[in-house]
């Protein structure tokens, strides 16, 4: 289910919680929802949609990818960036790094590590730091 996107800077302030099994259905709704944002969104976390649990989906070369309780475990390569996004209006200056990997839970909750460089890094960064309750 498509679902609206959250606005509320008290809510997206939260430190994210766990995600478990039984967040397979709100992951779903996650997806959808980045899908039918398409044109103007390439990742969303789930406190976007009014869920404070560890979830992001993306856009990686092309492809929609979920994970569960994702964590930035090595990082290089740091630079400026300036971002937007479906819950904030207008962009706002950041720091990020070229290149991440991340420790995370795919659909089976089966522990995962992967290196993400270039523009999908930046983006799982920001939504990781949703996740953290960072507003950029």
């Amino acid at each position: 289910m498509v679902r609206e996107i959250c606005r509320d800077e008290v809510f997206l302030a939260q430190k994210a919680e766990a995600a478990t099994e039984a967040d397979l259905s709100v992951a779903e709704d996650l997806l959808e929802t980045l899908i039918a944002h398409k044109d103007g969104c390439v990742g969303v976390a789930a406190n976007m949609i009014g869920v404070n649990k560890r979830i992001i989906a993306f856009v990686d070369d092309g492809e929609y990818r979920m994970m569960f309780n994702p964590a930035i475990v090595k990082k290089s390569g740091p630079y400026d960036a300036e971002e937007g996004g479906l819950s904030l209006t207008g962009t706002r200056k950041v720091n990020r790094w070229k290149s991440i990997k991340v420790r995370y839970q795919n659909r089976a909750f089966q522990e995962r590590f992967k290196i993400f460089t270039g523009w999908p890094a930046q983006i799982i960064q920001h939504e990781i730091d949703h996740c953290e309750g960072m507003i950029i």
